[in-house]
């Protein structure tokens, strides 16, 4: 099956490193136009557009502001002039003990909230308007394994901000598919990026590997090629739902 995204316009939050970077590449390589998202990385965002080609460019905003949030998809729409679909992959993950101060375990918990919740709800509130106006689209959202087996006591704004992104997906698909409107979430396990480099680091990669069932840790390429077929329209009728990349390794 070739799928062919050529005439697509697609928004990547994220998308300058770990899986955003590779969905971006994988997006690219199907013949989207796609636009690069990132928050700091400028280089690695205009290194990633010349690679890809095409018309993508880089666009920066800080998700965990939410009239940049907002600013990030009128500025992507103002340059295309339709945006097809958002994939809401920006995420972090803040190590937040128990211990730590009321204070700073709650500004770790908004920061998280704001970037991994908040600003996808701002981004679908702004596509839908778009979407209902251009007679449809299709919203992606990164998920986790924790959405469903949780995290340790130590990244539990994580988990819960993960969750958020599949009763939103589902909303949106209940809400707007007469609308022309697909919704989608991807939950990932383990996968070898950066943000997880420091857990691999601490516990060591055989630690890791003992969660899952398979033999080798989770790439950002084992997740891109189900994006694509989502953009694609082909699996217009899955909306709604939850797709697991990760190993078997909430059952495991």
């Amino acid at each position: 099956m070739h799928i062919d995204l050529s005439g697509q316009t697609i928004l990547v939050t994220g998308a300058s490193r770990g899986i955003g970077r590779e969905i971006a590449r994988q997006l690219g390589a199907s013949g989207a136009t796609v636009a690069i998202h990132y928050s700091s990385s400028s280089d690695e965002a205009v290194a990633l557009c010349k690679e890809i080609g095409g018309k993508s460019e880089a666009f920066r905003a800080d998700l965990s502001d939410a009239s940049e949030t907002d600013r990030l998809f009128r500025d992507v729409a103002g340059v295309y002039g339709r945006i097809d679909c958002v994939v809401n992959n920006a995420g972090i993950a803040v190590h937040s003990p128990l211990e730590k101060s009321l204070g700073d375990w709650v500004d770790d918990w908004d920061r998280t909230m704001d970037v991994n919740t908040r600003s996808s709800g701002i981004l679908t509130r702004a596509a839908i308007g778009h979407f209902v106006e251009n007679g449809g689209g299709r919203l992606i959202y990164m998920a986790s394994r924790a959405s469903f087996r949780g995290d340790s006591e130590d990244y539990l704004a994580y988990a819960a901000s993960k969750g958020a992104m599949v009763s939103l997906a589902r909303s949106v698909a209940r809400a707007y598919g007469k609308q022309n409107i697909k919704a989608f979430t991807i939950a990932p396990g383990f996968v070898r990026t950066s943000m997880a480099q420091d857990a691999i680091d601490a516990y060591g990669e055989d630690f890791v590997l003992g969660g899952i069932a398979l033999d080798r840790l989770t790439e950002p390429s084992d997740v891109a090629p189900t994006v694509v077929l989502l953009a694609s329209g082909l699996s217009d009728h899955a909306t709604g739902c939850t797709i697991d990349i990760n190993a078997a390794s909430y059952v495991h």
